[in-house]
């Protein structure tokens, strides 16, 4: 499958900002199911350019200038495996039990303890089969809600509150993975679907091990989409939760009230054959 993809995010400030560092994860790699065709990115000021500690590509944007608006553009094709989702080996340098640490935000409360402990018995038995468990009481009990948490909402807080979105359900569901002893990772990207994403979309990824005639891996859960990752994703970054793998961080000095705008549209590229 070949996803054409475009990425906009303008921020706008309400006075001059004197000046600013973004540090920027929009640049996909090549993986075991993913390879980049073609990407660029278009930004305001030169941007250098490195790998973070989880070997995610990353630009770091420095504008020395006043500013009251800076805006960021990521395109590019990427081809995705568009079979059924498999367990992906691991290409990192170190090993998967580095996931199985908490964060700042996915640090379990008694309420998640129980939760997942739920579910312990099914992921033991079968670890597949019992996160799918896991994920779908998941969706059951915090429906995806736009506008009821943000970028530094904990994930015991949004289990809580019983409301969130793509991202808070990352975040639950690597703290309770993580519970019962399965390393899981937080991953930002693209996602193909029928509906307009207004932003990136995160879900999770958990290594599986090889069980039940299955090899070990990782494998991609979508809580908010109720599925399995698939060749309609494209992985941007991974890390423990939101903070390491977010497309766009930074800090400024200056500038008061901020407004961000971000659009995505992804689409399936029609591919045709060779004359």
């Amino acid at each position: 499958m070949h996803l054409n993809i475009a990425h906009e995010t303008v921020y706008r400030y309400a006075s001059p900002v004197k000046r600013s560092t973004q540090y920027l994860r929009l640049t996909p790699s090549d993986g075991p199911r993913q390879k980049v065709l073609s990407w660029a990115l278009s930004l305001p000021a030169q941007a250098s350019r490195c790998l973070d500690a989880y070997g995610n590509v990353m630009h770091v944007l420095t504008l020395d200038e006043p500013h009251l608006e800076i805006h960021l553009h990521a395109r590019g094709v990427v081809e995705t495996d568009d079979g059924p989702p498999q367990p992906e080996a691991s290409l990192q340098q170190f090993p998967p039990a580095v996931f199985l640490r908490d964060s700042a935000l996915t640090q379990a409360d008694a309420a998640l303890h129980a939760f997942a402990q739920a579910h312990a018995g099914a992921v033991a038995a079968d670890a597949w089969e019992g996160l799918l468990g896991l994920m779908q009481a998941l969706g059951e009990h915090m429906p995806y809600t736009p506008g009821e948490t943000d970028a530094a909402t904990p994930a015991a807080q949004a289990f809580a509150s019983r409301l969130g979105v793509c991202q808070d359900h990352a975040q639950v569901f690597a703290t309770c993975a993580r519970l019962l002893g399965l390393p899981t990772r937080y991953v930002s990207g693209y996602l193909a679907a029928d509906f307009e994403h207004v932003a990136s979309h995160a879900w999770a990824e958990t290594w599986l091990p090889e069980q039940n005639g299955r090899p070990a891996g990782w494998l991609g859960f979508d809580v908010s989409n109720q599925c399995l990752a698939d060749g309609r994703y494209v992985k941007l970054a991974l890390g423990a939760d939101y903070l390491d793998a977010c497309p766009v961080r930074g800090m400024r000095l200056g500038g008061g009230l901020e407004a961000m705008r971000a659009v995505v549209q992804v689409s399936v590229a029609q591919v045709l054959p060779e004359q």
